[in-house]
């Protein structure tokens, strides 16, 4: 009996050692279906499920500060227990005029910082809050997604951190990305064999570096940052070179909040229709905000200068510049873009080409009730910051700055500091060759946009079997310049690309469905005056879509295969349907409707499975019990507006 008792006692002895020493912590979501457990052992990890499914399994967070190795070996000094119950109304609202704002939150106390997790019924979220002196060293943040089981995983493969975001997605089992295969930058989509999708970004992203994610090898990801630059150096007109980094991946204020870490759970719809990135990007630092107009932009570049049937030599002249301008202001366009080539140096921003007069196109703009927006290096804005208020005091409404390519410490900086000062000088912000969104547009909206995306300029390379991902994914954290709006349509195999005369991907219906389906506050229309002007029946439809909405349902959607959404501005509801590389049937209600209306719709022609131009343009009486079935042709759409 004595060594049965003492045996029992060194047993227990080590289960307290090992397991009961642990501190568990719950944070269920406010409608319980998520749940969140956090532990606190030798190290702080979490997990989440969600309707009881597990999806995230002993993740463990991280933080070395100088030589402090933060979440590991924590030791808990309190617990705070909070509801978040807001509303939010955004400058630029891309979904929802009124965004809630409703979660479960825990902090948990450390010395020297803490720990925020909130829970949300779409998803769960946590950050780092670090109280040190001074300024400190942050050496590396160890970020980790650690997956029961394997997954599908849906990334953007890049080799280096050296990247403009525009990588077509892999579609790959967590199972068969290896740990020393490419690193992949956010978001990341996930799906569990049940079919539960995870979205995967981040948030509030502030004198500190994007995240990369790479492969644990194991199903499993974790997250590397670029290091901070501490010096570097011009290369060519538009790209730089880092001579010294330093030996962390920020040098910031010892005193403040970490980026939030989020995933989004649920449905494809609940992905599609989530604003995470918006939530948790912090409040509008603005105290004017009336200057901020979202619109669409007649844009150059992709159709090359090409006008035909005029009395003119088109190409980077004023004579063309003011045909776009009358062309915008015809269809109640609100801005056009000078693109690459109006000044005669990239690198001089003062120096205009031998035709080009932008004084002059900014009076005869304003006569027409159109704005100017100029493009720009990130580089020639660095090097000459007076040029903002230079071309803010003479008229031009804003900047489309590109080729940043880069998304650490000093860059993210760069964004912040370049569109601070355009918001002094009342100018707006479109940023190319860009990182995601992360916040920065929610503190300063007249950051109207960013590209970022596998968009129309890149011709064949941009085929509707990739952008079906775009809901769901790119567009599903945040504003998205993907530059549509062909009219010289193609099925992806007839792609020729872009010159004088491009040719956008997908049917014609599926590049008008877009303009509905696709969110920027600045939304490009990429084609030829000409053909616009030709094709007035669509140019009118696409004219007449908002680029800012009271309200988004998803009426229909599965990753990969199909998205289907309604929206609504003032009294008037838009929908847009588009597919990838398969055809659907898709049949929707109109219940969302409080009364009779008249639906104006264009849908794809009877060959436009081989003859992209081909659509019909009808109309009907709708009700709220009325029901469509949707016929979209392979790499189709479908759109249309009730009023």
């Amino acid at each position: 009996m004595n060594k049965r008792f003492l045996i029992i006692t060194i047993l227990a002895a080590g289960l307290t050692n090992t397991t009961w020493a642990d501190k568990q912590e719950k944070l269920a979501s406010p409608n319980g279906k998520i749940v969140a457990n956090i532990n606190i052992g030798k190290e702080l990890t979490y997990s989440a499920s969600f309707n009881g499914e597990q999806i995230l399994k002993d993740c463990p967070l991280s933080l070395q500060v100088g030589q402090e190795l933060l979440g590991v070996n924590p030791k808990l000094s309190n617990t705070k227990r909070t509801k978040i119950d807001e509303q939010i109304r955004p400058v630029v609202p891309l979904k929802q005029a009124v965004v809630p704002n409703k979660a479960n939150a825990l902090t948990l106390n450390f010395k020297g910082y803490s720990v925020e997790f909130r829970a949300y019924d779409n998803g769960v979220a946590y950050r780092f809050i670090i109280n040190k002196k001074g300024i400190v060293d942050i050496v590396s943040e160890g970020i980790n997604y650690h997956l029961p089981t394997a997954f599908e995983a849906h990334i953007s493969k890049t080799r280096n951190f050296n990247t403009s975001y525009e990588q077509p997605y892999t579609h790959i089992s967590t199972a068969q990305y290896k740990a020393d295969d490419e690193i992949t930058y956010l978001p990341v989509l996930l799906e569990s064999p049940k079919g539960t999708k995870v979205l995967i970004s981040e948030s509030d992203v502030r004198d500190y570096p994007h995240t990369f994610l790479k492969s644990t090898g194991a199903n499993g990801f974790t997250a590397i940052h670029p290091k901070s630059p501490e010096t570097w150096e011009p290369r060519g007109d538009r790209g730089w070179t880092i001579t010294k980094e330093r030996n962390c991946i920020a040098r910031t204020n010892g005193q403040r909040t970490l980026p939030w870490r989020f995933a989004v759970i649920g449905s494809d719809a609940t992905i599609a229709a989530n604003q995470m990135e918006l939530v948790l990007g912090g409040k509008c630092e603005l105290q004017d905000v009336s200057w901020i107009k979202p619109g669409q932009v007649n844009w150059d570049w992709w159709n090359h200068w090409t006008i035909w049937d005029v009395d003119f030599e088109t190409g980077i002249n004023n004579d063309t510049y003011k045909y776009i301008i009358d062309t915008a202001s015809k269809f109640g366009v609100e801005y056009i873009l000078l693109d690459e080539g109006w000044n005669k140096r990239v690198e001089d921003p003062f120096t205009y080409s031998d035709h080009i007069d932008v004084k002059e196109l900014v009076e005869y703009a304003a006569q027409k009730h159109v704005g100017i927006i100029l493009w720009l290096t990130w580089l020639t804005v660095e090097q000459h910051p007076d040029l903002i208020k230079h071309y803010a005091d003479m008229g031009v409404k804003g900047l489309k700055i590109d080729f940043m390519d880069h998304s650490d410490q000093w860059m993210v900086n760069f964004y912040e500091r370049t569109a601070r000062e355009c918001a002094k000088h009342k100018l707006l912000v479109d940023f190319h060759g860009s990182f995601k969104p992360a916040g920065l547009e929610q503190r300063l909206p007249n950051l109207i946009s960013y590209e970022g995306v596998r968009g129309l300029e890149q011709g064949g390379g941009c085929r509707p079997e990739n952008s079906i991902w775009l809901p769901f994914m790119r567009n599903a954290v945040g504003a998205m310049d993907f530059t549509p709006g062909s009219m010289q349509n193609a099925q992806p195999e007839d792609n020729h690309g872009t010159g004088s005369l491009p040719m956008g991907g997908g049917t014609r219906a599926y590049q008008m469905a877009l303009y509905v389906c696709f969110e920027s506050g600045l939304q490009m229309l990429a084609d030829s005056p000409t053909r616009y002007l030709r094709e007035e029946a669509c140019t009118r439809f696409i004219t007449s879509v908002p680029t800012t909405w009271d309200e988004t349902r998803i009426l229909a959607a599965k990753a990969g295969d199909y998205y289907v959404v309604a929206k609504r501005k003032g009294a008037k509801w838009f929908i847009g349907a588009i597919t990838g590389s398969k055809p659907q049937d898709i049949t929707i209600s109109l219940d969302f409707l409080n009364r009779p209306a008249m639906l104006t719709s264009f849908r794809d022609g009877r060959n436009a499975h081989r003859i992209a131009v081909d659509y019909k343009k009808e109309t009907q009486e709708v009700n709220p019990a009325t029901t469509l079935t949707l016929h979209l042709a392979r790499n189709g759409g479908w759109c249309g507006s009730i009023e």
